[in-house]
C-alpha cells in the first residue's frame, strides 16, 4: 500500500534535526544537512526511514 508523504514538512523536520545536531557538538552534521537540502523526495524518505523517523506523522 502506498501513501502520500508531506515531503516539504519531512524535509523541514530533517533539516531541523541535522541543524540541531550540528550546533550540539556534531559539526559533521553540516554535511548531512547539505545533502538533505539536495535530495530527491524518494531519497529523503529513504534517509528518514534509515534514521528511524515515524513516517506515519507525515501521511497526508
Amino acid at each position: 500500500m502506498e501513501y502520500e508523504i508531506d515531503v516539504s514538512r519531512l524535509r523541514r523536520d530533517m533539516k531541523d534535526y541535522y541543524g540541531t545536531a550540528m550546533f550540539n557538538g556534531f559539526p559533521m552534521a553540516v554535511m548531512d544537512l547539505s545533502k538533505v537540502e539536495r535530495m530527491s523526495d524518494r531519497e529523503l524518505v529513504e534517509l528518514a526511514q534509515k534514521n528511524g523517523v515515524d513516517l506515519r506523522k507525515y501521511i497526508v
